[in-house]
């Protein structure tokens, strides 16, 4: 965050919470089987013993306040997801998070959505309409009189639901307080869970739970070192591994202490690996890596694109991110195969894109051999969001491939560009190619398109909708190209290349560890991203292993107070003079 403190400030103009001061000290030091999950390796990396991470403040995605809710609550209670789009930094939403503030503004969405989700819980349902009463199984009890407070059934609710929302106990103070808040409101209200209600609705505005905040304490293996506590640890895990809050069974380990010990946390990761919950987690890391939320304002030209619908668009997401957890979770296959992979799903509304047989519902389906798609850069999801509107886009989309897939920044394209030439609809041009060609002459704009578009180039069978065309105006395309000094002749050579590529799986090992901390990568980080591109390559490019070497390793716990140099460009840029036009 900005600080804790700047954090904390904002939020008391309007939300008056008093874990407000909790905040201000989040950073510091205190004392104190699914049978298609994947089986890894059980031993750990030797990552350098002096490495770690800072302890950060970042503000919960609204992906993670959704499941938050449905995890605790269970998934027939609604909530609306009130966060503000997240800024992306080094190509990672998660990595934003970490400099995020809250405003008024979004407090007062904050309030709403917690009204909304509190008056569902301790709702009492609806006969006539079948709907069930949600408070006789999310309250552990029930009141003697249901028009004033009962303490003991209030505390047994907060107890309870408090340490899931705030992973970890609440003390018995804390008990206290919030069970004399919900006698006050049940009293004065005459009903029992008016006054739960209440409390849980200060809850959801509470920074502590919408905030994951490094708690840390002194390492007993070396007092001159920090480490995270067991609750921030095991949050920290959580987050990265389900991208939701922990479960009971994680919180146990971090209440008894096993959590902090290297088997009992290798333990307690190798349980977070084979629950179905990998499955989102490794989800949200991709939708986040591959940028996806831009769907969210995703649309296409009817008049131009027809088949290419809302509906179409929305599944062209799920689509990838189906492929990709079942490629990787469920089949524990190579990180690299993606790119040359036929198998995916299919739905009816991405088949009249695909011109492919429908069938109902979601259903796996292979590309045949005589198919130009092959790989996730085939897939309308990349295709499309890499586009615009009425139009594909050689530099979007080889800008994209270069910074998603390879981690090399590529610079904003130079102020008044001319894109007459491209943009003219008389223009004697027919391909892309031939357009690119001719916008290579101005030597402003050439370097960094030399760079971009060989790769934009070769998916130009592709128009800015995803579907397949041989031709543009008649005239035949040419998907041929090179790649740092490798060539190939089409989009299914060039998936080839990007597949053996030195940097496709080192980009994706930094993005993962970036992601698994929440912040940005530091020059410090360098023997680690070593040593873990290493280790992912002896694993076989298996994605649960990368993320277990992580997790159990001390670089992941440990902190470093002493803020790191930013390095010069942790994403490397791509060696050229000039920024790209986004063509």
């Amino acid at each position: 965050m900005r600080s804790a403190g700047h954090v904390s400030k904002r939020w008391s103009l309007l939300s008056g919470v008093a874990a407000v001061a909790a905040l201000a000290l989040a950073s510091c030091s205190q004392p104190g089987a699914n049978s298609a999950s994947p089986k890894v390796a059980s031993s750990a990396p030797a990552l350098p013993a002096d490495a770690g991470t800072q302890a950060r403040v970042r503000l919960m995605t609204g992906v993670q306040y959704s499941n938050m809710i449905a995890d605790v609550f269970g998934a027939d209670i609604k909530a609306a997801t009130p966060f503000a789009p997240l800024r992306r930094t080094e190509g990672l939403l998660a990595a934003g998070a970490s400099t995020a503030g809250v405003t008024a503004g979004d407090l007062m969405k904050f309030q709403r959505a917690a009204a909304v989700v509190a008056t569902q819980v301790v709702d009492n349902g609806n006969l006539e309409r079948e709907i069930p009463s949600h408070r006789d199984s999310l309250v552990p009890c029930k009141p003697k009189v249901l028009e004033a407070a009962d303490d003991v059934c209030a505390a047994k609710f907060i107890k309870a639901t408090g340490r899931l929302l705030f992973r970890k106990p609440l003390s018995d103070a804390k008990v206290a307080e919030y069970v004399e808040k919900a006698r006050t409101a049940a009293n004065n209200n005459k009903d029992f869970y008016v006054g739960l209600a209440g409390v849980l609705e200060g809850w959801l505005v509470d920074p502590m739970v919408l905030m994951i905040a490094d708690t840390t304490e002194a390492d007993p293996k070396n007092k001159d070192q920090k480490r995270l506590d067991a609750y921030s640890l095991a949050s920290r895990l959580s987050f990265f591994l389900w991208n939701t809050v922990p479960d009971d069974a994680v919180l146990k380990a971090a209440e008894t202490g096993e959590i902090l010990t290297p088997k009992g946390r290798a333990r307690v990761v190798d349980m977070m690996l084979a629950s179905p919950r990998l499955q989102n987690g490794v989800r949200a890391f991709f939708d986040d890596m591959f940028a996806f939320y831009d769907f969210d304002n995703l649309s296409k030209d009817s008049t131009i694109y027809p088949v290419v619908t809302g509906t179409a668009l929305k599944e062209a997401r799920e689509q990838t991110l189906r492929t990709v957890a079942d490629h990787l979770v469920t089949q524990h296959k190579d990180y690299r195969d993606l790119f040359t992979t036929r198998q995916t799903f299919m739905s009816p509304a991405l088949a009249a894109v695909y011109q492919v047989p429908t069938k109902p519902g979601w259903t796996p389906y292979e590309f045949p051999e005589n198919s130009p798609r092959k790989g996730l850069l085939t897939q309308v999801s990349f295709l499309a969001v890499h586009s615009h509107p009425a139009r594909s886009s050689v530099t979007l989309r080889g800008k994209a491939l270069r910074e998603v897939f390879l981690c090399q920044k590529v610079p904003p394209p130079p102020p008044n560009v001319d894109f007459s030439a491209l943009e003219d609809p008389k223009s004697p041009f027919k391909t892309a190619r031939e357009r690119v060609n001719f916008h290579l002459k101005n030597p402003v704009c050439a370097g960094c398109h030399k760079i971009m578009d060989p790769m934009g180039l070769a998916l130009e069978n592709f128009d800015g909708g995803g579907q397949y065309r041989a031709d543009e105006k008649g005239a035949p395309i040419d998907t041929s190209g090179v790649l740092d000094g490798k060539t190939f002749s089409d989009l299914a050579g060039l998936g080839v290349v990007l597949h053996d590529h030195p940097q496709l799986p080192t980009c994706l090992v930094k993005r993962v560890y970036s992601y698994s901390t929440g912040g940005v990568l530091t020059s410090a980080d360098d023997a680690t991203v070593v040593a873990l591109d290493k280790a992912f390559a002896s694993s076989g490019y298996r994605v649960p292993e990368l993320m277990r070497a992580i997790a159990v390793s001390d670089t992941f716990t440990r902190i470093i107070e002493t803020p790191a140099p930013q390095a010069p460009g942790k994403s490397a840029s791509v060696p050229a003079a000039h920024a790209p036009a986004a063509q």
